[in-house]
């Protein structure tokens, strides 16, 4: 805390590009609620969207204090929380469903009708909700760093994508785009068995993706057609599976022409509202493709995930390159924005 025991040093986001760090009431606690010290908060790509565009359609209306992967110190409980104590370190999901809706009868809770939200992990403090306290927040193994426990969000992302893809042991994966995402799906795909090619534009960035478990990379900026390089590499067969990590039209038809018959893809990477694609419908039809796309993740793929890093399978030494205390959060989300090449960053408040 900063000026008072009442407020808290946090930025709040107000539109396009526009990110004030401010002095703001610390967040209030309910009976199921915990109040926790954010000890590390990572920028991801989702936080560049909301940063470049000034909001987010599903989950922040500015102005409001944003950023959602954290790890901390529970510094208060509510009366009602049992399970938790002050001092605890934790890492709290940004999500948690109803359990009640028709999609999480189903079993897709990811889509329940009522999915709640939580983002704040910019600032000091954030709170954490009740419904999240319940169902998707967990104590750290006393040897995780908080850096690391923070990976856990789009970790969880990556698990329920690769889940989503039915992956066989020996089956050959196309991961198109090598930022944080792609390179956990690089990663996570190597430690579950597969053959993996790596596409990217530089080399350079694609050479991290080799240390990661890649067996082959491609790189568009000297590599003419990437869809005859993933051939070339596969007999002339195609990939079983291809992850869509960049959420553009023109690799999405990549994607689709990258594959064998009966393959599938995962349209991970989202492109922007109103974006119309054009896919070859023959090739869909003839070839018995499957075509598929991954929201968000659930709390069991959270729980996966952490045991995946907790593990040491996956660290934050591989994807986190650089520190930043919390003044600096504009400048370094303007330069992930302009292209900068960082990874991600852990934001210390």
């Amino acid at each position: 805390m900063t000026a008072s025991n009442s407020y808290m040093r946090a930025a709040v986001l107000y539109g396009k590009q526009h990110v004030e760090l401010e002095n703001v009431p610390l967040p209030q606690t309910g009976p199921g609620d915990l109040l926790v010290r954010v000890r590390a908060a990572l920028t991801c790509g989702t936080d560049v969207k909301v940063f470049t565009r000034g909001y987010h359609a599903k989950m922040i209306v500015p102005p409001s204090v944003f950023g959602h992967e954290l790890a901390g110190d529970i510094a208060a409980v509510g009366e009602e929380v049992t399970h938790f104590q002050p001092g605890q370190r934790i890492v709290a999901a940004n999500s948690a469903p109803c359990l009640d809706c028709s999609f999480c009868r189903r079993g897709q809770v990811n889509l329940c009708d009522d999915l709640l939200f939580n983002n704040g992990a910019y600032a000091e403090f954030i709170r954490i909700p009740a419904r999240i306290v319940e169902r998707n927040t967990y104590e750290l193994p006393p040897h995780l760093s908080y850096a690391d426990a923070a990976l856990a969000e789009p970790l969880a992302c990556v698990v329920k994508g690769l889940e989503d893809t039915h992956m066989k042991l020996g089956d050959t994966i196309v991961v198109i785009g090598v930022g944080p995402i792609g390179s956990m799906f690089v990663r996570l795909a190597k430690l579950r068995g597969a053959k993996v090619i790596a596409i990217g534009r530089s080399r350079a960035k694609l050479q991290k993706t080799l240390t990661l478990g890649a067996d082959e990379i491609i790189a568009t900026e000297d590599t003419p057609d990437p869809v005859a390089a993933v051939r070339a590499l596969t007999g002339g067969h195609g990939a079983d599976i291809v992850i869509e990590a960049v959420g553009k039209p023109e690799t999405w038809n990549w994607s689709v022409e990258m594959l064998r018959r009966g393959g599938l893809v995962n349209f991970f990477g989202g492109p922007p509202s109103g974006t119309k694609v054009e896919l070859d419908t023959n090739l869909l039809h003839y070839s018995e493709l499957t075509c598929k796309a991954s929201f968000h993740h659930t709390p069991r793929a959270f729980r996966e995930a952490l045991d995946l890093i907790s593990a040491g399978h996956i660290t934050a030494a591989d994807f986190v390159v650089a520190e930043a205390p919390l003044a600096e959060l504009p400048a370094v989300l303007t330069r992930m924005m302009e292209g900068g090449g960082q990874l991600k960053t852990a934001i210390i408040p």
